[in-house]
């Protein structure tokens, strides 16, 4: 699958098959998040793989709209390590990026994933580092729930130009 089919044919995807992700294909999606651009080439980045289904069963509770992790194979929380920073506040934007890129690896792979937030709603963050037991600044931005795909789904043309402006509004 080349770059322009898998950005325009992903799709989030929140049913799983109950078969399990390879470590290999696991360790192929963080070297793709981890290419990831980030300000300062500072990576601030880490990574939980939680498979525990305890662990994935108490992530509804945290956030209402990561339901479907109680039967997902697979969920990877996508954080940030306030002090590796070299521009404080990019962390948001640098994370974003390693999500990003794990999605499309994750669909090129034959994957379905999701993108669940966490950053900024603060009892989300709390509740994530309490769950996942992580240090004091290191801060939770988003949890990719993923696994085999239970689900298709068509892909959509999202294109709008109305939505575009040259030179000024």
């Amino acid at each position: 699958m080349d770059v322009m089919e898998a950005i325009h044919t992903r799709r989030s995807i929140r049913k799983f098959q109950q078969k399990a992700v390879p470590d290999e294909l696991v360790r192929a999606l963080l070297a793709a998040a981890m290419s990831a651009p980030s300000a300062g080439n500072q990576q601030p980045w880490h990574f939980v793989v939680i498979s525990d289904q305890e662990i994935l069963g108490k992530v509804p509770a945290l956030n209402p709209y990561a339901a479907m992790a109680r039967e997902a194979p697979l969920a990877i929380l996508i954080c940030a390590e306030l002090a590796l920073e070299k521009y404080p506040g990019y962390w948001v934007q640098d994370c974003s990026a390693a999500t990003q890129n794990m999605l499309l690896a994750a669909h090129g792979q034959g994957l379905g994933a999701v993108w669940t937030g966490i950053t900024p709603m603060a009892d989300r963050v709390r509740g994530f580092q309490k769950l996942c037991n992580l240090p004091e600044k290191v801060l939770p931005l988003a949890l990719v729930v993923l696994g085999y795909p239970a689900q298709t789904l068509k892909p959509e043309d999202r294109f709008r130009a109305d939505r575009i402006h040259r030179n000024t509004w």
